[in-house]
């Protein structure tokens, strides 16, 4: 998989995956479907910070959900 092709798939792929990794309990909150391909740079590299790191502190956690919002489409 290409993640540096912008499609609705990687979108769909990324978000499903940040979620996971997270352990995010309001998953429903957060639909690929909500995000916007102008916006896909942000989540790639929101994706990439993610994937690297093995733990995050309950504030990291907060802060990639508030990001996450912030990508969503309006």
């Amino acid at each position: 998989m290409d993640l540096t092709v912008k499609s609705t798939e990687n979108i769909e792929y990324m978000v499903t995956k940040i979620t996971e990794k997270l352990r995010m309990v309001n998953v429903g909150a957060i639909k690929p479907g909500s995000f916007n391909e102008e916006m896909y740079e942000d989540l790639h590299y929101l994706y990439t910070l993610v994937m690297k790191k093995e733990h995050f502190s309950p504030s990291e956690m907060q802060a990639i959900a508030q990001e996450l919002g912030t990508l969503r489409k309006a």
